[in-house]
């Protein structure tokens, strides 16, 4: 994992110097810096990353603003760094291709394990198609196919195909569908999901989870604002359920 290619985008030099010595001290020795978005954006074409931290308040185009741009290229985890803290950012963050947010000031070693979780995550995962991580060459041993009939979710690939056709799917939102898919019909609690997917215990809030529930939503069912296969039990959590293929009748 040390090997991970990790793109910090800041414009406080400072900042970026702290967060790469940190890292470097970490074993991390794939580092590369820019201080502008229209940097990041040229970075991520140029270059495979495995990690990106992004600044929400750069000069010029915002991290927000080049967010989309950077998820054109890659399906590597992006955290968000900034000192605004409204759920409203929050959610902006989460709903444009960020998976995670983290408001400054902050604990370098924080951040580090954030990153490292991330990293754990993201390069054990199967590779989709057309990508190269670094562990692109392991793969799950399982041949494992979650068939709900609308959506099948191909461990193996890393794929998941909607009505037959191939969707692309960021990494946590691959994951918490994998390990929803891996459980149906079992009632999870937001804390519950952040733990078995993310991996830490409240390192983040409740939005992280709805958001990639949202996400998930907008891929599988045929109308995320009635919900079929995820649904929501009031005061519980959320559960994967099966939808029951209706047989057409004959006229």
């Amino acid at each position: 994992m040390n090997e991970a290619s990790i793109l910090l985008v800041d414009d406080e030099q400072s900042l970026l110097e702290i967060m790469e010595t940190v890292l470097r001290k970490e074993g991390y020795l794939n580092i590369d810096t820019t201080v502008t978005g229209e940097e990041a954006i040229s970075a991520c074409e140029a270059k495979k990353y495995d990690l990106i931290v992004l600044d929400v308040m750069l000069p010029g185009r915002s991290g927000i603003e080049i967010c989309p741009f950077i998820r054109q290229t890659t399906d590597a985890p992006i955290l968000f760094l900034t000192a605004r803290t409204s759920d409203f950012d929050k959610l902006t963050g989460f709903a444009i291709g960020g998976d995670d947010y983290i408001t400054k000031p902050f604990n370098p070693l924080e951040v580090v394990a954030r990153i490292r979780a991330q990293l754990r995550r993201y390069l054990s995962s199967p590779a989709p198609s057309g990508t190269d991580k670094i562990t692109a060459t392991v793969h799950s041993k399982s041949a494992n196919v979650y068939d709900y009939g609308r959506f099948k979710l191909d461990e193996t690939a890393g794929e998941l195909l909607v009505e037959g056709e191939s969707v692309s799917c960021p990494a946590l939102v691959f994951q918490l569908l994998l390990f929803l898919c891996k459980h149906p019909n079992q009632i999870f609690s937001k804390s519950e999901l952040y733990e078995k997917v993310w991996g830490e215990e409240a390192l983040s809030d409740d939005n992280t989870v709805m958001v990639h529930i949202h996400r998930i939503r907008e891929r599988i069912e045929a109308d995320p604002s009635d919900p079929k296969f995820i649904v929501n039990v009031r005061g519980l959590g959320y559960k994967l359920v099966k939808v029951e293929r209706q047989e057409l009748s004959a006229p």
